[in-house]
């Protein structure tokens, strides 16, 4: 989880910060060092994986793509488009482990699990459609721009004052939109659930309260059965 932070936050520098070349290197650094360590955990949940087959199909291929490391040989003409696509889909293996852990620890509060996740979809979206809009004719040019978009679309409003050109951010688009409608739905049942249910602990109170009665009764049936047959 802790690498998957990192790995966010270092797409999230290089997206959203201007560096010097100095900057860019150290970054650099740290990516590679990162994808050692994505690709050892790919081969070692490929090898413990008891229908390889299926790991691959679903998550293993992602897992092994963004493990590819950012070569600085390859960053030229339309490998540049490839090496964007292994960044953000590196992001988006690290925004699916976060999420995941985040939904499985939720401690009973699932408006908290929804809450983080809408966030940790608000910044994804915003890194990623910026590392792919990077075009002449690109309608989100900064920072700003990016969240504003990304906040429309995980909302479904749709404004459209800014839109992504290229297909790679049209995708992003599609990931956001479709992931709005499930915590647009996820939301309203909580609320809706607040409203129909004001007394729910109470409730909660009053068959613990049964419960413990139950058990007594049943403790002091059992010891008069006892002096009976004694």
């Amino acid at each position: 989880m802790f690498i998957s932070i990192l790995a966010l936050v270092l797409f999230a520098i290089n997206s959203f910060i201007s560096l010097d070349n100095d900057s860019k290197t150290i970054i650099d650094y740290g990516d590679n060092a990162i994808c050692i360590l994505f690709i050892i955990d790919f081969i070692i949940t490929l090898y413990k994986s008891e229908n390889r087959m299926k790991y691959l199909i679903t998550w293993g291929w992602l897992d092994l793509v963004s493990s590819i490391p950012m070569v600085n040989a390859f960053r030229i003409g339309r490998f540049a488009r490839i090496v964007r696509i292994f960044r953000v889909l590196r992001g988006v293996r690290s925004a699916r482990i976060l999420s995941t852990f985040i939904l499985e620890h939720r401690a009973q509060s699932g408006f908290l699990a929804a809450t983080l996740v809408s966030i940790l979809l608000l910044i994804f979206g915003s890194v990623a459609v910026l590392e792919f809009e990077q075009t002449a004719d690109a309608n989100i040019k900064g920072p700003q721009d990016a969240i504003w978009w990304s906040l429309v679309m995980l909302t479904t409003v749709g404004y459209g004052d800014r839109y992504p050109v290229t297909p790679e951010g049209r995708i992003i688009a599609a990931i956001l939109m479709t992931a709005g409608i499930g915590l647009f739905g996820t939301f309203s049942g909580f609320v809706a659930a607040w409203f129909l249910n004001p007394n729910e602990k109470k409730q909660e109170n009053e068959i613990e309260l049964l419960r413990k009665d139950t058990q007594e009764l049943k403790e002091l049936i059992v010891k008069k059965l006892i002096g009976i047959s004694e």
